[in-house]
């Protein structure tokens, strides 16, 4: 009878301790948008996304979740709660998904013109970092991946030098000129079901 009686907290306890566990190792995702909306009363921010998904997202009010952040990608993040731009291009990092998607951090983008390319994968020359791909039009396009590229995969957003794109893979670009060059600023691999 007293075995039950410590068992059964015991058991309790480690079933607390694993969800816990999975719910702070939560996947982040990225995506790229336009902020139309931040509700501080109600804790939402609505995006006008540039992949045309819904765009309302609830708002986590502190900083701390923005350390499930992989280290590179929180250079130039702002926590969802501190974010206040209305208006500005911004990449956004979330947990979740579909309408229960909650913004954890926000990037702005460059002020400057960007440019979204949508095309499938030519090459990837890793040495050099150079992504090129072929639009629908059949227009070759080539972007320079960065250290501070951002890169939504199947496994979540990572940032540019872990990205290692197939060949024939479709990925949506948003890019910018930078000295000459299309820098990529973000990009969105598809991946199979």
């Amino acid at each position: 009878m007293r075995k039950w009686i410590f068992t059964i907290p015991l058991l309790a306890g480690c079933f607390l301790l694993t969800s816990n566990r999975s719910m702070a190792q939560e996947v982040v995702h990225a995506l790229t948008g336009t902020v139309k909306n931040i509700d501080a009363t109600a804790k939402t921010i609505t995006i006008d996304t540039d992949d045309g998904s819904e765009g309302d997202f609830g708002q986590v009010a502190g900083s701390h979740k923005t350390a499930a952040l992989e280290k590179a990608l929180r250079n130039g993040a702002i926590a969802a709660g501190m974010f206040t731009q209305n208006g500005a291009h911004v990449i956004v990092y979330y947990q979740g998904w579909g309408n229960a998607r909650t913004a954890i951090a926000f990037q702005p983008l460059v002020a400057g013109p960007i440019t979204i390319s949508d095309g499938t994968v030519v090459k990837f020359e890793k040495s050099s970092q150079v992504l090129t791909i072929k639009e629908p039009s059949g227009t070759a396009g080539s972007f320079k991946v960065a250290s501070d590229t951002v890169a939504e995969t199947g496994i979540g957003a990572v940032e540019g030098l872990k990205f290692d794109p197939a060949k024939g893979q479709h990925v949506r670009i948003t890019s910018t000129q930078s000295n000459g060059v299309e820098k990529a600023l973000f990009i969105f691999a598809a991946f199979a079901n």
